[in-house]
């Protein structure tokens, strides 16, 4: 395991889990949304974004968290490793929730880039709601286009996720 990919719903705690796999095994994170979003919620582009993935991607090891569909495909080429957090919608808009009540304030997460305070409207609630009709079949699409190498884990509770950070762990 030297480049691993988290992905999954938002509000399903893919930031939270690649900070602790990134303590377990002493790999690099980075996360897409400090790459994707500048100062005040603009975002970078799409051809901003893609060099940007390219050069994290020439690392030797890493943790990438985070899903951003059009970078997926050489993010998917190039890893070795994938864990998917698969949580219920309702855990994830709960988490999203919860994450909200934390950064209140306009403070802004540590995986998150600078000066875009944590905000929560209706549309992003849908975009939760929908993502696992709407996002996660392109997803697992894309996986299986250009993931067949991969070991893939998958949680679908946070229970699982600890365990697997615990296995992880336990083969260090």
């Amino acid at each position: 395991m030297q480049r691993i990919l988290v992905m999954g719903p938002p509000g399903a705690g893919k930031s939270t889990f690649a900070r602790k796999l990134a303590a377990i095994t002493g790999l690099p994170l980075f996360h897409l949304d400090q790459e994707y979003w500048q100062p005040g919620w603009v975002p970078v582009g799409e051809e901003e974004l893609q060099r940007r993935v390219r050069g994290l991607l020439e690392g030797e090891s890493w943790i990438i968290d985070g899903n951003y569909g059009d970078t997926m495909a050489p993010r998917l080429a190039r890893a070795d490793t994938l864990v998917i957090l698969d949580l219920p919608r309702w855990k994830c808009l709960l988490g999203a929730l919860r994450r909200r009540l934390a950064y209140r304030g306009g403070r802004t997460r540590e995986d998150m880039a600078e000066g875009c305070p944590e905000k929560l409207d209706w549309e992003f609630l849908l975009f939760i709601w929908r993502f696992p009709a709407a996002s996660m079949p392109r997803n697992e699409a894309r996986i299986a286009a250009h993931g067949r190498h991969l070991r893939i884990y998958r949680a679908r509770s946070h229970r699982e996720a600890e365990t697997l950070l615990k296995g992880f762990a336990g083969a260090r």
